[in-house]
């Protein structure tokens, strides 16, 4: 599939956000895709507005629309940076019209992620809770630091974003979680640490201990500190600007593309081992 296509349709379902318009000019800079459409919510104020690259203001001939199931029929790939309900449901449409599906939903529960499951029957879905590069480095990093480093090392995850952000910890964050607790061949429900107020008695030996911290407009930091006495490993990653989530989610789908049914993530994107 990949040798016949010269130009991918990529549409961008909640398109009018701030990772929206990253993900609109995104695929309209890379020379191997060209937009299909872009959606909002039903109501949105962006309805009906003309889509234009974010940086450069240039028009595509294209409107915001809130049909989802009809850029879903219309496009190779759907990217999507929404909401669970919707990514449930944009699942369902996937599989329909034979879609590939990119989500970077984040704040999906176990549940949710089996309409995920189940699209990847029949679709290639990638789902990630983040698309950056340099960000799943850092998980395949975090877990050979946490194989290596023993209890020991009290681990301890760090991040920041914007104030805006709605979930917390951020999924991000708890992907270096799970990273972390598969070095050390533990299940992170079991010791994972996400609430310290008042008098919390010791750190337990052997927990995943999370720190979230909201302001300004901060696209996204996280830092992994592995902490023995008299010593501190640290792994961090600085998100400049959302442009970095964008570029890998559009990297994601011209690989995806072409590709038999199944759920990937970026580890299977940039060819990173699992074990």
């Amino acid at each position: 599939m990949e040798d016949i296509m010269t130009e991918i349709k990529v549409g961008i379902v909640g398109c009018g956000g701030r990772m929206g318009q990253a993900l609109v000019g995104a695929v309209l800079d890379q020379e191997k895709t060209v937009l299909s459409g872009g959606t909002e919510r039903h109501g949105s104020p962006y309805i009906g507005n003309i889509i234009r690259h974010p940086l450069t203001g240039v028009e595509t001939s294209l409107a915001i629309s809130d049909d989802a199931e009809k850029l879903f029929m219309v496009s190779d790939v759907v990217i999507d940076f929404t909401c669970p309900t919707a990514t449930v449901l944009h699942a369902v449409y996937a599989a329909k019209y034979n879609t590939v599906h990119i989500a970077g939903t984040t704040g999906m529960t176990a549940e949710d992620e089996k309409a995920l499951q189940e699209a990847a029957k029949s679709v290639p879905v990638v789902y990630a809770s983040n698309f950056s590069l340099g960000v799943n480095l850092l998980f395949y990093l975090t877990q050979k630091a946490a194989q290596m480093l023993d209890e020991d090392f009290d681990i301890e995850i760090l991040e920041m974003h914007h104030r805006h952000k709605v979930d917390a910890p951020s999924g991000t964050a708890l992907s270096l979680g799970l990273q972390a607790a598969k070095g050390r061949g533990v299940d992170l429900n079991k010791v994972s640490d996400k609430a310290r107020d008042g008098i919390t008695g010791e750190r337990k030996r052997g927990d995943i201990g999370f720190a979230v911290l909201r302001g300004g407009n901060v696209a996204g930091e996280h830092t992994v500190s592995f902490n023995a006495n008299d010593e501190r490993v640290e792994l961090t990653h600085k998100a400049g600007d959302r442009a970095i989530f964008a570029r890998g989610a559009v990297k994601a789908a011209l690989w995806a593309v072409g590709k038999k049914p199944g759920l990937f993530d970026m580890f299977d994107v940039l060819g990173l081992p699992k074990d």
